[in-house]
């Protein structure tokens, strides 16, 4: 069994999202000695701070037993964001840096600042300054975490309409409108 094939096995049990069975780890590196590699891999990974461990035929890495009281501290619930906070969120990132006047102009609905609060407390967005204009309101820009979160290197990356439309995430009806709005900044007539 080859080296490189040990670590193709550790590559993917490394990436996957959840335990890998023998069969699926065969479907990305290819035939060869699966069991070899595994058994080479739960030895070196032995003593350390992570193992490689079966569980009902299936693989994974995971923290080791005697230092698992040091992750349960930290430990993050996944939440899922709102509509609200989802839209808001995107108009930040389309129109950045943009105010909350804004923000409820392209929405058509008022923006609750709990909205922007989780955003914020997700660091995803940030204060950007204050706008040149009677009242001189706060503007939000999104974070270097946001882009990291959505895997962009930058804002140019984000999707255009046609890669939305594509990926059925506008209706026909909403396209036009968006397509205006995006061209507008925002304003309305």
């Amino acid at each position: 069994m080859s080296e490189d094939y040990v670590r193709a096995v550790e590559a993917v049990l490394f990436a996957a999202a959840e335990p890998l069975s023998r069969h699926d780890i065969e479907a990305y590196v290819g035939e060869g000695d699966i069991t070899g590699a595994l058994e080479t891999l739960a030895g070196l990974y032995a003593g350390r701070g992570i193992n490689l461990v079966e569980r009902g035929g299936r693989w994974h890495f995971q923290t080791a037993a005697d230092l698992a009281h040091l992750l349960r501290r930290t430990r993050e619930e996944p939440r899922r964001l709102s509509r609200a906070a989802t839209e808001t969120l995107s108009i930040i990132a389309y129109h950045e840096p943009v105010s909350r006047a804004e923000i409820e102009a392209i929405r058509g609905v008022q923006t609750a600042k709990g909205t922007l609060d989780v955003l914020m407390e997700a660091g995803w967005v940030r204060p950007a300054g204050r706008r040149e204009s009677p009242g001189r309101p706060l503007l939000y820009a999104t974070t270097p975490e946001f882009l990291t979160h959505f895997g962009l290197a930058s804002r140019r990356d984000l999707p255009g309409i046609d890669d939305l439309q594509a990926a059925g995430l506008l209706d026909p009806v909403d396209e036009t409108s968006l397509m205006l709005q995006l061209e507008s900044g925002g304003e309305e007539d």
